[in-house]
């Protein structure tokens, strides 16, 4: 149970129990995995990757200190390159995996957990021999969920656990490569939920009906949530496009930002660079002995580099790439990056002196109705549900998506607590909810250097774009080697929006690095490249 005092016993039932989805990922079990306690042993293992000793080395710049630009920093320093610049707009490393301390918790402003806690996750992988994660490592499970209406009431749990099996039906056809139910890979989500919803609620009882409608509603927020976008502006084809990495997901109890560590550590003195925000990038026109390119920072100082790796992300592409390229991008690319959809996600932490909730926790979904959406004109409609912070016993966590989350950014704290606790209050049917001492939210569209929280597939996109935002610049230039190259969560075909994502496409960058430096016996003939628009 997780509300235990303010609603009226009748009203309130415990959904302990309550299966939960992951949303477009399939459902999720918590099962312990048991880590080894002991140290590996150290072992020499010459790495097939790496350069000849006493091969010159190319000169590379990689834009951005995320888990992107670190990976492939990484990847060149395991490959026997050293020379090379990480250059961070901002003043420390980790770009959307943020942790801060609010109350008695650290909480993630970005990246919440681990999504696919297994040895196919890179990033788990990582945080594995690290051990940030605790032995026997705990599945996250998602099993104490209450959904709330807007008049006040609990959805009971049997009728819960019906809305779940439908809409995971709805969503396992949406991830088939031949769709059911009159599906369209080109239609909007929400038309596609709506149109299999009304299909579905056929199979059971009137009087059921309202109630598994409503809990969907609620799980499509879930939808919301993850994608940072309303539904009627997804493509429904997002979902078959991206590819689940089993094991569920999992939580670093010191935060994710404990991954910066290994991924800084062992790189060279001043290897990074922060406060360094990139003004623009020469490429593609230089005569022979000058640097293929020149990253030019907003300070004045250059960089000239055999080599660039861009890993900033979709929507600073999507603000500033007609300007941060000099010349510009290939049409195709431009396309392609105005054609991707980038969604905005916040989370507000809220501390309350006196909790009001049991100490097993729990998340309250709130259920949306169209109706509701429709009477609800403000950036609350935008708020999917509220959440027992795991490790706090006094931080609760509000998710909102979509553009309400950019209008929220713009309120003063005190409208923003207003407005929450309202909708609170409202939808947990009581006026006593206490009021919260400290708030603490993120804000990643107003922030220039993100512009934005993750990746989606809307109307129009394709997965497609994705491969024509990563391609290597200049393409298809013949003996001519790449000096462009592009890294980052919109950069990976099947994992977009993900921390694997990012970490898989910093390192897939740099081993092309590697590759083209063996090729070469060092770095690249310094000569003027074909037309790079072409």
């Amino acid at each position: 149970m997780f509300y235990k005092d303010v609603i009226q016993p009748n009203n309130l039932r415990c959904l302990t129990g309550l299966r939960w989805l992951n949303v477009g990922r399939g459902l999720m079990k918590a099962k312990p995995v048991k880590l080894d306690s002991k140290p590996s042993e150290p072992a020499c293992i010459y790495d097939m990757c790496a350069i000849k000793p006493g091969t010159p080395q190319p000169a590379v710049v990689i834009i951005g200190a995320g888990m992107a630009g670190l990976s492939a920093a990484n990847r060149l320093l395991q490959c026997g390159i050293t020379n090379f610049k990480v250059v961070e707009a901002m003043d420390g490393p980790g770009g959307r995996m943020k942790t801060c301390w609010i109350g008695d918790a650290a909480v993630e402003m970005g990246y919440p957990y681990i999504e696919g806690a297994s040895l196919a996750n890179t990033v788990f992988t990582l945080a594995a021999q690290e051990r940030l994660l605790r032995a026997p490592v705990e599945r996250l499970a998602e099993d104490s969920l209450l959904f709330l209406t807007s008049d006040g009431r609990a959805i009971d749990s049997e009728t819960a656990n019906k809305a779940v099996d439908v809409f995971t039906e709805l969503v396992e056809n949406a991830t088939e490569h031949e769709p059911k139910g009159g599906f369209q890979h080109g239609s909007d989500l929400a038309s596609y939920i709506d149109c299999g919803l009304k299909a579905h609620l056929n199979n059971y009882p009137k009087h059921e009906r309202w109630d598994i409608s409503r809990a969907v509603f609620g799980l499509l927020g879930t939808l919301r949530a993850q994608f940072g976008e309303s539904l009627d502006k997804l493509s429904a084809s997002a979902l078959l496009s991206t590819e689940e990495i089993p094991g569920g997901r999992v939580r670093i109890p010191v935060g994710l930002a404990g991954l910066m560590a290994p991924l800084v550590r062992n790189l060279p003195q001043n290897a990074v660079v922060y406060c360094k925000p990139v003004h623009c990038i020469l490429w593609g026109t230089a005569g022979p002995g000058a640097p293929r390119a020149i990253v030019k920072c907003c300070d004045g100082e250059n960089f000239p580099a055999d080599y660039v790796i861009v890993t900033v992300s979709l929507g600073v592409l999507k603000d500033s790439a007609d300007r941060l390229f000099c010349p510009n991008l290939p049409s195709y690319k431009m396309s392609a990056v105005q054609g991707l959809g980038f969604g905005n996600v916040n989370r507000v932490f809220l501390k309350f002196d006196s909790p009001f909730w049991a100490e097993s926790g729990g998340t309250l979904i709130l259920t949306w109705t169209p109706a509701d959406l429709a009477e609800e004109k403000s950036w609350l409609r935008g708020v999917t549900s509220f959440e027992a912070v795991a490790g706090s016993s006094k931080v609760l966590a509000a998710t909102i998506a979509g553009p309400e989350a950019t209008i929220m950014e713009s309120l003063e704290d005190h409208e923003l607590l207003d407005g929450l606790m309202t909708l609170l209050r409202r939808f947990l049917g009581s006026t006593v909810v206490p009021t919260p001492s400290e708030v603490l939210r993120s804000d990643w569209r107003k922030n220039t250097y993100f512009c934005g929280y993750r990746t989606y597939l809307g109307l129009g996109s394709s997965p497609g774009m994705v491969d024509s935002i990563s391609t290597p610049l200049p393409f298809d230039c013949g003996d001519i080697p790449p000096i462009i190259f592009f890294a980052g969560e919109h950069t990976h075909q099947t994992h977009y929006g993900t921390l694997h994502g990012s970490r898989v496409s910093g390192i897939r960058e740099a081993s092309r690095i590697v590759e083209l430096t063996k090729r070469f016996g060092g770095p690249p003939v310094k000569a003027t490249p074909c037309n790079p628009c072409h």
